[in-house]
């Protein structure tokens, strides 16, 4: 079986120590034939696999984040496409927004226009990190200064959230997750998919080998981008490898690991007016497996189009789309929850960076480890700059 998303600490180490967000389950309505239908309910608490399956990270939490000290979070920078995840802290029981630091006059005067950021105090990195109780960033500025907002919060002993991808230089990215570590500092991602019910179950089916060995891992992610943004993107040397194809990396790397060998081919197809590579594919080589990630500007509609698919010698798990997922399981044999052959498993309603959120408190306050962890960190990132054509040593 591959590997899956598991804790690690100083030294980097990637496990299976943690298990993924467990969800109920609840069969419901009338399919195509040959389709069985099966439904997550998160407020259903049902026996599977010999154990309990919890509920959500964020609804598992609320129940008692009351009678808990809120965590007071800071963010530094309005300059990132994500920074508005700030209002998921804000309606949070678990958190205290404290303020913003965003040194742009242009970037803050639109920000403060903004629901995300309404009634927030504005002031520098330095009065922000300073502030008393302060114990968490979310590092949201542009990509270019991501790496060295959370150096500075890293410095000043916070926890961070880093959005995506964590900047071009790998070495400057290592020393900060090495920081991190030896102070006993979270550092958490900003992957969209990661905390997705959909992407939270194929952990499931890969920690309980219900897939078999995967062999095949596909995963597209695409759009339609505007002309203003496609000349903001072109700054950056990967491209739209970069810029979406680091969430499906990240995915492709938490069911396989770190590849062997890295095949990128980015090509600029779209407007001569600029010179965004718009058009690109990845392939990871594995000893026994094969993956490829494909990201593209130009797709109309490519939200509809998002998936991910996952192949074993057990079974098939797709997720399309990502998004808003749908997931279609395919099975040789019954397993725990599920049948033989080909089922269709919804989800509730995904709210983006809850459940990330809620995860962060969780590892803040001692009560879980990280999810994640710096060595699968280091080994993404990697990955995507070798599929971008950039430096990785």
């Amino acid at each position: 079986m591959g590997h899956f998303f598991g804790t690690c600490g100083i030294g980097f180490e990637l496990t299976a120590h943690d298990s993924p967000v467990r969800l109920g389950l609840r069969r419901t309505r009338i399919v195509p034939k040959g389709v069985r239908c099966v439904v997550l309910n998160r407020r259903e608490i049902v026996r599977q696999s010999g154990g309990a399956i919890a509920l959500s990270l964020a609804q598992a939490t609320i129940t008692n984040a009351a009678d808990k000290p809120r965590i007071r979070v800071g963010q530094i920078g309005v300059g990132h496409a994500h920074a508005s995840k700030l209002a998921a802290y804000r309606s949070s029981p678990d958190y205290e927004v404290v303020g913003i630091a965003e040194p742009d006059d242009k970037l803050r005067r639109v920000a403060e226009k903004q629901a995300a950021f309404s009634g927030l105090r504005f002031m520098t990195r330095e009065e922000l990190l300073a502030t008393p109780g302060l114990q968490a960033v979310l590092v949201e500025s542009r990509v270019g200064d991501l790496l060295d907002n959370a150096d500075a919060a890293i410095a000043a002993g916070k926890h961070v959230h880093i959005d995506k991808p964590p900047g071009e230089s790998l070495p400057r990215f290592r020393k900060i997750l090495e920081n991190a570590a030896r102070n006993k500092l979270m550092v958490q991602m900003g992957y969209m998919y990661r905390y997705n019910p959909a992407v939270a179950l194929l952990r499931e089916f890969l920690a309980n080998g219900w897939l078999g060995d995967v062999f095949e891992v596909h995963a597209v992610m695409s759009k339609v981008v505007d002309p203003a943004s496609r000349k903001s993107l072109a700054a950056y040397k990967g491209g739209m490898m970069f810029e979406l194809g680091c969430h499906l990396v990240d995915l492709v790397v938490g069911v396989l690991g770190k590849p062997e060998q890295v095949f990128g081919l980015n090509q600029h197809v779209g407007p001569p007016d600029d010179t965004l590579l718009d058009n690109s594919m990845a392939v990871l080589a594995y000893p026994k497996a094969i993956a490829s990630v494909k990201t593209t500007a130009l797709e109309v509609n490519g939200f509809e189009r998002r998936h991910m698919v996952v192949c074993g010698t057990k079974g098939t798990f797709h997720i399309q789309p990502l998004d808003n997922p749908v997931a279609k399981v395919t099975l040789e044999a019954d397993c725990p929850g599920f049948k033989k052959g080909t089922q269709e498993v919804k989800f509730p309603k995904y709210i983006r960076y809850v459940d990330d959120a809620a995860d962060m408190a969780g590892v803040i306050r001692g009560e879980k480890p990280d999810s994640f962890g710096p060595r699968h960190d280091l080994a993404a990132q990697e990955t995507l700059l070798r599929a971008c054509g950039l430096p990785a040593g």
